[in-house]
């Protein structure tokens, strides 16, 4: 493909989105960690350029893919001042797929128009099979022109891409889906404690639910590894509490009571508190269950 890639973020959901690329054919040209090992060792990996600062991964790519943790670190790569993957960045394409608050992708998008670049939202609502295997349920935002112009990279990220509008609503939708899921699993958990706590089979009691209305998607991915206290990461408690929070902010600038979200955000706080938070979110059975953390 004509357009080179970079990417900044490679941690697990970075580093599988590369490889998928790499994989399709696309030139993966840089990439860039604050964590610099992983960077190194995915860049032999790929046959890329290990970036030594951010503007460097901005000169080796048309296309620059950004996978941070949080809107500190987003803003801080697309610094105003010092190193920052604005530099030298006009006529590039910057998609940003971190579970962000909107108001930091409208001001990335700011920033990216004030040196002659462009910025689109790529919120994504998978985990890392998905990013491995080019399977990612994907949101974006921003100018429809932009989207257009990245289309065939995010098509062979995403088997289910919606692009869903202005900068910023993209986030705002992510938020929601996160909100929701993180409801389920902090129900869920409660539920199959409480089902413990009575004695009863809680595989028979998950197939209950599995045919009744407490079915859901959390109850397929996360019911049996709580019941089985297998919390190996796909979506951290960090990330779930994170994105809680990201929530019931929107939820209080609007003025709407959100009970729920906020008692979820609570228990996510809790998990990260009690040193839980490198577990999978279905970890947060771990407060639930007795016998396990009070």
């Amino acid at each position: 493909m004509s357009q080179k890639i970079a990417f900044v973020g490679v941690g697990r959901m970075g580093a599988n989105m590369a490889r998928r690329l790499k994989d399709c054919n696309f030139s993966v040209t840089a990439v860039y960690d604050a964590h610099a090992p992983s960077a190194a060792t995915l860049a032999a990996e790929l046959g890329a350029l290990h970036a030594p600062s951010l503007a460097a991964v901005t000169a080796a790519a048309d296309v620059i893919i950004t996978v941070v943790t949080d809107d500190a670190s987003q803003l801080a790569v697309f610094g105003e001042t010092g190193d920052s993957l604005l530099l030298g960045a006009k006529g590039k394409i910057f998609i940003n797929c971190a579970t962000l608050t909107p108001k930091i992708h409208v001001e990335v998008e700011r920033r990216a128009h004030a040196v002659g670049a462009s910025s689109l939202e790529g919120c994504m609502a998978s985990s890392i099979p998905q990013a491995r295997n080019g399977t990612l349920y994907l949101m974006c935002a921003g100018e429809k022109a932009v989207f257009d112009r990245v289309l065939p990279i995010l098509e062979k990220l995403s088997t289910a891409l919606r692009y869903i509008g202005g900068t910023g609503q993209a986030a705002q939708v992510k938020a929601l889906v996160n909100m929701v899921m993180n409801i389920n699993t902090a129900g869920l958990a409660e539920g199959l404690g409480l089902g413990a706590a009575l004695g009863l089979d809680l595989t028979m009691l998950r197939e209950v639910f599995s045919q009744t209305g407490a079915n859901s998607q959390v109850l397929k991915t996360d019911g049996e590894d709580m019941q089985n206290r297998d919390h190996s990461c796909y979506f951290s408690g960090a990330h779930a509490a994170k994105d809680s929070t990201i929530a019931w902010v929107l939820g209080a600038e609007t003025g709407l009571p959100m009970p729920l979200a906020a008692a979820t955000k609570l228990q996510f706080d809790r998990m990260n508190a009690l040193g839980l938070g490198a577990l999978d979110k279905s970890g947060v059975a771990e407060l639930t269950f007795k016998g396990r953390h009070a």
